[in-house]
């Protein structure tokens, strides 16, 4: 069993796109081993870590990290042509906040101590970049997790609690250490490492590798 560490933040458009082409490449590399196993563990980053806990205006965020409306509208055309070739549509004008996800990170990593996580971490993108739903509200994280097979009571109980916040943020910490700083970030057996949302081949490359 091969494991792929995926660091990525949920308000990353890039880490969408991206898992859907990690996806291809373990496709890619099953044609050549049939028999291969792979399995997807996400790791938290935090783009912008001085995010408010309630979050912050999406558009007026952008705008001023990008230098006005023309830019952003720009990024938005590259990040939707760059994810229609992958099946993903991106509906930026639903998104009014731009969210805190220290809680959905806490999910994540809550979900992946019961097994996989991938359902809820696809059904979470789909609630950023499709539906414009505030993924730093708790009541949206308890229903997400309820429409992925997850009990509501406990998902609820866990969120209202701190519990795992501060191993998140250690985490979130130790991955910059490491001088990530951009995501996605593949991280291949511990060993191999791919920097951004890079085409399928590269990534099955770097599985073949550290097969090898």
């Amino acid at each position: 069993m091969l494991t792929v560490e995926i660091v990525s933040d949920l308000v990353c458009p890039w880490c969408y796109i991206g898992l859907r082409r990690l996806d291809a490449a373990i496709a890619e590399v099953r044609r050549g081993l049939p028999d291969f196993a792979c399995e997807k563990r996400w790791r938290p980053f935090f783009l912008n870590p001085d995010t408010p806990p309630e979050g912050e205006p999406y558009l007026p965020f952008l705008e001023k990290k990008f230098g006005g409306p023309a830019p952003v509208a720009a990024l938005f055309e590259r990040v939707r042509a760059a994810g229609r070739p992958w099946g993903v549509e991106y509906a930026f004008e639903k998104i009014e906040v731009r969210a805190n996800t220290l809680q959905a990170h806490r999910l994540i990593h809550w979900a992946q101590q019961r097994g996989d996580a991938a359902r809820l971490v696809e059904r979470l993108f789909v609630a950023q970049f499709q539906r414009g739903e505030r993924i730093g509200d708790r009541a949206l994280l308890v229903q997400v997790a309820v429409e992925c097979g997850y009990p509501g009571e406990e998902v609820e109980s866990y969120l209202a609690s701190g519990q795992d916040s501060e191993e998140v943020r250690a985490t979130e910490r130790r991955f910059r250490a490491m001088g990530i700083s951009m995501v996605p970030t593949f991280i291949v057996d511990g060993r191999q490492i791919v920097v951004g949302a890079e085409d399928p081949a590269i990534l099955a490359t770097a599985i073949r590798r550290a097969l090898a």
